[in-house]
């Protein structure tokens, strides 16, 4: 994906600047921070995701990728200005000046920081790890060094190591023989596949909440996208993990998983400015809001399926 500032990513800027000014009702100070083409929220979200072993890895982990799927999911999709206005607004209400995001010590950068952390992920071995949690913040991770190099610093790159390596076992079954998906430089094939057990588990966890169904899509994403940047090795390194988690996918809930009450029906989809309009301030959780979509768009550009995104659409509400 080329990054570079043209017309459509200076009209985004623009929005949030102006976004800013309005829907807080003064004239903010930091409203001209808000600029997608400068790429803030990806330096805040490796600023988070770096930090994150210091306070609680796993959901300030999840924090700090949001920022970085929110970035890319507003620019890959081309959102409209209004859209990308708010999220940004929603970031700047919720965590951007928190300690999470604090900046750095600058410095030169690291020459191998993303080989570093994709040997920090390789190190998993084919454990299911959190539910991949730690392929989908490498994946982060390392989208964010090469699109910001000058923050591969070395505090940086050691929060981000530790973070991914943090991770514990999780439902670490043996995988069944016959789930094998598509190798995953083979975007289309491995989208296809994906998408399709993301909207089978779907319908399987009606009343358990849909985490299962959405970390489908964000962990296989996070291995389609690490192929598609060359990083085939470290990506088929967790081909095992990803069998594990769809094995237990397939198996729907158990005894002991928490029964949590569906989302109500709406046509609203993230990419309708709509579906943020109507977003409360304090209601992006812990991210999720941001992840869940940003794999989902990116899987079905990949996949080229329209009875397939069909499919899914009639469902979708149940997961954004």
């Amino acid at each position: 994906m080329d990054y570079t500032l043209d017309r459509r990513e200076f009209g985004i800027a623009s929005a949030a600047f102006v976004g800013g000014l309005f829907l807080n009702g003064r004239c903010d100070v930091q409203a001209e921070e808000r600029s997608l083409t400068e790429k803030r929220l990806v330096r805040l979200g490796i600023n988070g995701l770096a930090r994150a072993p210091e306070m609680n890895y796993f959901a300030d982990g999840h924090r700090g990728a949001a920022m970085i799927s929110a970035h890319m999911m507003c620019v890959n999709n081309k959102f409209d200005d209004a859209a990308a206005a708010r999220i940004v607004e929603l970031f700047n209400l919720n965590w951007a000046t928190s300690k999470l995001c604090k900046p750095f010590p600058e410095g030169d950068p690291v020459k191998d920081a993303t080989e570093r952390v994709g040997k920090s992920l390789a190190k998993g071995g084919g454990v299911l790890r959190q539910v991949g949690h730690d392929a989908i913040f490498a994946m982060h991770a390392i989208k964010a060094f090469r699109m910001l190099p000058e923050t591969a610093t070395p505090e940086r790159v050691d929060g981000v190591c530790k973070l991914i390596e943090a991770f514990k076992p999780w439902r670490d079954v043996k995988p069944d023989n016959s789930i094998d998906p598509p190798k995953f430089k083979d975007d289309a094939a491995a989208s296809r596949f994906i998408l399709k057990e993301a909207s089978n588990a779907i319908d399987r966890f009606v009343g358990f909440g849909q985490g299962f169904a959405g970390h489908m899509l964000t962990f296989g994403q996070s291995l389609v996208e690490l192929a598609a940047m060359g990083d085939v090795e470290w990506a088929e390194s967790c081909r095992t993990a990803f069998r594990k988690y769809v094995t237990v996918t397939r198996m729907g809930p158990q005894p002991d998983d928490r029964k949590i009450m569906d989302h109500k029906f709406s046509k609203l989809r993230p990419d309708d400015t709509e579906y943020w309009k109507k977003r409360g301030a304090k209601t992006i959780g812990i991210g999720h809001v941001f992840k869940y979509p940003f794999a989902y768009y990116d899987l079905i550009a990949r996949a080229k399926d329209p009875e397939l995104e069909k499919e899914f659409d009639t469902k979708a509400w149940q997961l954004f």
